[in-house]
């Protein structure tokens, strides 16, 4: 694992991540004609670096400590901005924005104090699922806000969010015990 440049191809690809995620809500609050195909197709582009980044790090074996943070970060603002956009528009319900948020800060901060003690949380395999059926559902709302279907990959997203979030919680809750009591648990 290379450390070295911090900029590298998949980090640049992840910040462009970043950089596209509030041009796609600007799309969603302009009066302008298309602005939910706009939006979506800006979404889209965010979302497809998340494999993308990846791709790059493994390709170029360039993966990076800064880039395995740095990736789940971009990835919370891409789905965060676009759900609160899409809540604030009355396409998503409020109570499914803050569980799916309450997801990500919990784990946000498991992932903190795994870092703390020399651990690194990785993504999972459910945890992929749920970032992909998020953007699914966020892309599907925007480009079709009047149909149904998009609402049920919305509580698709929901669920694999609960079910990943307890997952990483039961599989990495060693994390919130003190030294002591993981050496007794251990041994």
């Amino acid at each position: 694992m290379k450390d070295a440049k911090t900029l590298n191809l998949a980090n640049s690809i992840t910040a462009l991540r970043i950089i596209l995620a509030p041009i796609s809500v600007l799309f969603l609050f302009w009066d302008i004609p298309h602005k939910d195909l706009i939006a979506a197709i800006f979404f889209i582009l965010a979302g497809m670096t998340d494999g993308l980044d990846g791709w790059a790090a493994r390709v170029r074996k360039q993966t990076t400590q800064f880039g395995k943070s740095f990736d789940p970060f971009a990835d919370k603002v891409l789905i965060t901005s676009a759900l609160f956009s899409l809540a604030k528009l009355d396409r998503v319900m409020w109570w499914m924005f803050w569980v799916i948020i309450a997801r990500e800060v919990v784990v946000t901060v498991l992932r903190q104090l795994a870092a703390r003690r020399g651990q690194a949380i990785g993504a999972s395999r459910i945890g992929k699922a749920k970032t992909a059926s998020q953007m699914v559902a966020v892309a599907a709302i925007i480009l079709w806000p009047k149909v149904s279907w998009p609402q049920y990959c919305l509580w698709a997203a929901l669920l694999l969010s609960v079910v990943s979030g307890l997952d990483y919680l039961f599989r990495w809750r060693v994390v919130f015990q003190r030294p002591a009591e993981r050496s007794s648990i251990s041994g």
